[in-house]
């Protein structure tokens, strides 16, 4: 496709939520026959969780490039256009990050002095640390930063 269209990542998408739920159906289908439900996955839950995985992150990835880069590049410069929203978004993006980590710090901290380490806690901050980071990159890339669009000929001395 010559196009950054958004149909396929949204079924990209779409596939990932049905493979998961898929392995949901298949762990009450165990459960069902077993009479209770197993401590762990099985082979078909794995398969159908990393499948489901692979799909999701290529249907974000193709949303992400649709939205950074729009429907289709056009060759030249591009400047961003100037707005407060943007950077509002970015000072209430950063107020999010500093209190995420400040929290990130008191829970290892918390954990140092009782000795009990709330792990999956400590997974989802770090998580939720990493999701703002990378919007934050995000709208830096789609509203701070000059970019240039260079093509080239059909007869170009490159290969591809």
């Amino acid at each position: 496709m010559y196009r950054n269209d958004f149909v396929l990542p949204t079924f990209s998408l779409i596939l990932a939520l049905g493979l998961f739920y898929a392995a949901y159906l298949n762990g009450l289908h165990i459960a069902r026959l077993q009479g209770h439900t197993p401590e762990e996955l099985s082979v078909g839950q794995i398969g159908l969780m990393a499948f489901g995985a692979l799909f999701l992150l290529y249907g974000l990835m193709g949303l992400i490039s649709y939205w950074l880069e729009g429907l289709e590049l056009r060759p030249g410069r591009h400047f961003p256009t100037p707005s407060t929203a943007p950077v509002a978004a970015g000072v209430i993006l950063v107020l999010l990050l500093t209190a995420l980590s400040g929290f990130f710090v008191r829970l290892i901290v918390y954990s140092a002095q009782t000795g009990y380490n709330p792990t999956w806690l400590q997974g989802l901050i770090f998580g939720g640390i990493s999701l703002v980071v990378a919007a934050l990159f995000g709208l830096y890339r789609r509203f701070f930063v000059r970019e240039e669009v260079v093509t080239e000929g059909e007869k170009g001395e490159f290969p591809w």
